[in-house]
Order: structure tokens, then C-alpha cells, then sequence
């Protein structure tokens, strides 16, 4: 934004033929405008964070968030879905039921074929098949840059408390085959920041997410856990059928 207030940055069409298109330095080439006579600031939408990257002329800054927190951003990244990014741990969610149950057993068919993929294609992580689905799929798109920012951003938000917290729940000597099962529940709720079609239908383990669950397994058993210290409330054995409901404290 320049000391009048006028503010240049790329919409979704100038976006298309810029391979840096949130760089200051691209943005201020193309509008022929020099570097040290506008200010520079930064906004994630998804957090709401606003940023001052640099002032170098009058101090405008409450007027350039008031303008960006009030931006449509489908005129930037048309399939960017703004919403606010869920710690599905901070929600009291509600009993298992069977609608729970009937999403899990869901997931867990889309992540056996998630892992057929992998194998396939002679990959070494489980969670590459989920990670490369949405990753690929979203930067073809819309490029790096959005992706690296909604994958940064939700990942920031709720990675260390879910991964903390489930960890210490489900038991230091299964936390690495449970790992990647949560990684991939991650991975597939970042499906959901964007308008677009997967190559595996991620509907039912973000259902889960977003009702307040984390799904985690550990070769045998599946678990879903709730609350701040992830909480395991219901355990289903894949290897003999066996499910059960946990008590409540």
C-alpha cells in the first residue's frame, strides 16, 4: 500500500502467470512500483493474522488491515474455502454413537485402499498416499505458496496438541505404528481448506475431526479419542470385531 492508500497486490487471474505471486518484491516489479515507497504487509486468512513486513512511508497499517481482514478472498484463490481451522480436541464432543462407528468403519476401508496405493506405487510411508493426494491435487492449482500457507497454518494450529495429546493417551511404546494414522487425519482434514477433487474421499474421517475425534490406529486396533487429554471413548479391534465403548470418568 502506497502513502494514498492504494494498495496492489494480484488477483486470482494475475495469480495464474506468477510463479511467486504473494512475493512483495514480484508484486511491486509488476506494478512498476519501487520497493522503498510503499509499506508491506502480510495477512493469513485463515488465522486472521496480520502482519507488518515493512514501513516505509506514512504508517497505514490500521487501514490496511481493516481493508484485507474485509477482502473477498475468491477474487485471490477462488478455491481457497476461508473457515476457521478446527482443533477437534477443543470440542466436548459427544457420545460415540453409530453414526460414529459406521464413519470410522468407513475410514478405515479408505485407508486400507490409501495403503494399497502406497504399496502400488512402491512408496515408504503410509502417509505419503494421503499427504501427495491432497498436496498434488491442490498445487496444480493454486500453487506452492497457498498450499506451504494453509498447510503451515493448520498444521501450526493443531498438529502439537493433537500429536502431544494423543500420543500420551494411546502410549509411548505404540506411538510410532499410531503416528501416521494421525498424520493422515491432518492431511485429510487440509482436503477440506480447498474447492476441489481428491483422488480418495477424506468425508468421513473429517466428519470424525470436525465432531470432535482423532482417529488413530495401531495396526489392530482402531481408537477414537476426544477431549484436551485425548481421551480414549471407543476401541474397535479389527482382527476380531471386538468393539467397545469407554467408560466415562
Amino acid at each position: 500500500m502506497d502513502e494514498f492508500g492504494k494498495k496492489y497486490y494480484f488477483d486470482a487471474k494475475g495469480r495464474k502467470t506468477e510463479s511467486e505471486p504473494d512475493s512483495h518484491s514480484r508484486i511491486c516489479s509488476r506494478f512498476f512500483v519501487r520497493e522503498d515507497s510503499v509499506n508491506k504487509f502480510e495477512f493469513n486468512p485463515l488465522t486472521r493474522e496480520f502482519t507488518v513486513d515493512n514501513l516505509n512511508t506514512v504508517d497505514n497499517k490500521v487501514q490496511a488491515e481493516d481493508w484485507v481482514k474485509s477482502l473477498n478472498f475468491k477474487r485471490i484463490i477462488p478455491l481457497l474455502i476461508i473457515k476457521p481451522i478446527v482443533n477437534p480436541l477443543k470440542i466436548k464432543a459427544k457420545k460415540v454413537t453409530a453414526l460414529e462407528i459406521s464413519k470410522l468403519e468407513t475410514w478405515n476401508s479408505v485407508w486400507n485402499s490409501v495403503r494399497n496405493s502406497v504399496q502400488n506405487s512402491v512408496q515408504n510411508l503410509v502417509r505419503d498416499s494421503v499427504w501427495n493426494s491432497v498436496r498434488n491435487s491442490v498445487q496444480n492449482l493454486v500453487r506452492n505458496s497457498v498450499y506451504s500457507s494453509v498447510q503451515d497454518s493448520v498444521r501450526s494450529s493443531v498438529w502439537n496438541s493433537v500429536y502431544n495429546s494423543v500420543r500420551d493417551s494411546a502410549g509411548i511404546s505404540a506411538w510410532n505404528s499410531v503416528r501416521d494414522s494421525v498424520w493422515d487425519s491432518v492431511y485429510a482434514y487440509l482436503s477440506t481448506f480447498f474447492s476441489i477433487d481428491y483422488k480418495y474421499d477424506f468425508s468421513s474421517i473429517n466428519f470424525l475431526w470436525e465432531s470432535g475425534f482423532v482417529a488413530s490406529f495401531d495396526g489392530t486396533l482402531w481408537r477414537l479419542h476426544t477431549g484436551n487429554n485425548a481421551k480414549i471413548v471407543y476401541t474397535w479391534n479389527t482382527k476380531t470385531n471386538e468393539k467397545t465403548h469407554e467408560k466415562s470418568n
